[in-house]
């Protein structure tokens, strides 16, 4: 039985057969799906050992511990962790804690200077603060070194956008990516914030998935009181920096808005301009008339939790939190599509900001060309195919496994609409924040002033003079204009 379910699992992952065939095979041979991830993690390791140019067992004996966020992304980590263990000879520990309290406890191991753990989650976002301090290492020197990356790991394949978004130089205002821009972490799973939406909510209320806000709000404006008391749009309100980065910043990039201007190295607010006032009543104006009540609490979570049970109709936020509420035990499970959004009507296509759930080394490591091994493992196409094809590991960060037919079958059946917002919006997809040390100071105190907004506590106009002129004294008093 094992020969037969080796071979079973190694024509899946030589693409000998198709998805359906292998399910029909395998349930003839009676294999759980528990035993199906733990097969295709083994054929997955063969496909690695094979390749023959890179010595996975030069490491062996030695132990990494890893901290991570509790997350899908981490799940499937770990749920293929043996075929890791077994592939290099190395054991590995790990600390998983809620997002909630995560980066309190990555500030407090790195800043400590802390050896206890040699890799970790991390934001792209967080480099930028973790980058410049020297508490992460430059990925560079391990990339460009054939002595230690596998060729066939090919880092080419790695999606451009999100390759140029976690690297930045450490100069406030200059372009991610640019340069002599510092590899501080590798994408290992990412977020494109586009319309999550109820199929047959819209149906009663006879409209489609909107293509830009003005048709948003139209579409608003018919579900509103169409299914009973379920509010039309879910969007984050919580004053953090959370609330500015989904469909909010999104929808802003797409009508060529900043939050800062870069004028020969001096930082400037750019939240008052006419362009950013005009979409901030737009945006108010929707949180207002067609958001949830106690918008200023909602985090990613409540977003989520209302989609999935039925308390809301859309969603714009992450894609892939549409995805997870079309699944489990959610209410709407089967009930969720999804579609691109280029609000500005003149645009040519979306222009979501993205979040990067990324890999970095902690500068404190004692074992860090073994913590690279396991990176290098960790974001390889092998693991992040055995992610797409039987977790929930999505969005992948590798162009190859956006063509693998296996994970597009897979997705194409349950969630409908997804792959095309994908594809649509893809092209325009990376961060489109100004990377410097106030980021998270300058989007909590924009959260803070939408929050005064929505609440009729201060116009928007004069809301956005207020918060330019906060930040540009925050921003001079930190040497940065």
């Amino acid at each position: 039985m094992f020969d037969k379910e080796k071979d079973l699992i190694d024509a899946l992952a030589r693409r000998q057969i198709g998805r359906r065939e292998f399910m029909r095979r395998a349930g003839q041979l009676g294999i759980g799906a528990a035993a199906l991830s733990g097969l295709m993690g083994q054929a997955m390791n063969r496909a690695l050992a094979q390749n023959g140019d890179y010595d996975w067992k030069q490491h062996q004996g030695t132990t990494l511990k890893l901290l991570l966020n509790k997350h899908p992304y981490a799940d499937a980590m770990i749920a293929n962790l043996d075929s890791f263990k077994e592939l290099t000879g190395m054991d590995v520990t790990y600390d998983v804690f809620p997002e909630d309290v995560y980066f309190d406890k990555v500030t407090a191991a790195l800043s400590s200077g802390s050896s206890e753990y040699d890799a970790l989650m991390t934001g792209a976002y967080m480099t930028w603060t973790y980058g410049p301090a020297g508490w992460i290492e430059d990925l560079n020197s391990y990339i460009n070194d054939p002595s230690k990356t596998a060729a066939s790991w090919d880092w080419e394949d790695f999606l451009p956008g999100l390759r140029a978004s976690t690297a930045w130089d450490g100069m406030p205002g200059s372009e991610l990516g640019s340069g002599d821009a510092k590899q501080w972490c590798l994408p290992w799973g990412f977020e494109q914030n586009n319309i999550s939406y109820n199929r047959p909510m819209f149906e009663k209320a006879g409209v489609e998935a909107p293509a830009d806000m003005p048709a948003l709000m139209a579409a608003c404006e018919k579900l509103k009181g169409a299914n009973g008391d379920v509010y039309p749009i879910g969007v984050r309100g919580s004053r953090s920096w959370a609330t500015i980065h989904p469909g909010f910043l999104s929808g802003y990039a797409n009508f060529g808005e900043k939050d800062l201007i870069n004028d020969g190295g001096m930082l400037k607010a750019a939240m008052n301009t006419d362009g950013s006032k005009a979409f901030h009543r737009d945006w108010v104006k929707m949180i207002q008339e067609f958001g949830p009540k106690n918008w200023s609490t909602y985090t990613w979570y409540q977003v989520g939790t209302d989609l999935g049970a039925g308390a809301s109709a859309m969603i714009y936020d992450a894609d892939i939190l549409g995805y997870f509420m079309n699944g489990g035990d959610n209410a709407e499970a089967g009930n969720i599509a999804y579609a691109a959004i280029a609000p500005n009507p003149e645009a040519s296509a979306p222009t979501p900001n993205v979040w990067i759930w990324s890999l970095a080394m902690s500068s404190f490591s004692n074992n860090k060309d073994a913590a690279w091994t396991f990176m290098q493992w960790a974001s390889s196409k092998e693991h992040a195919l055995f992610g797409a094809r039987t977790m929930d590991f999505v969005n992948p960060v590798r162009a190859s496994v956006w063509k693998d037919q296996q994970f597009l079958d897979r997705i194409d059946a349950k969630y409908p609409g997804y792959i095309e917002q994908f594809e649509t919006s893809a092209p325009g997809a990376k961060i489109y924040f100004t990377p410097q040390p106030l980021f998270f100071d300058v989007t909590t105190a924009w959260a803070a002033m939408l929050q005064r907004m929505v609440a009729n506590e201060i116009g928007v106009d004069e809301g956005l003079d207020q918060l330019a002129e906060s930040i540009n004294d925050q921003l001079s008093q930190a040497g940065l204009q």
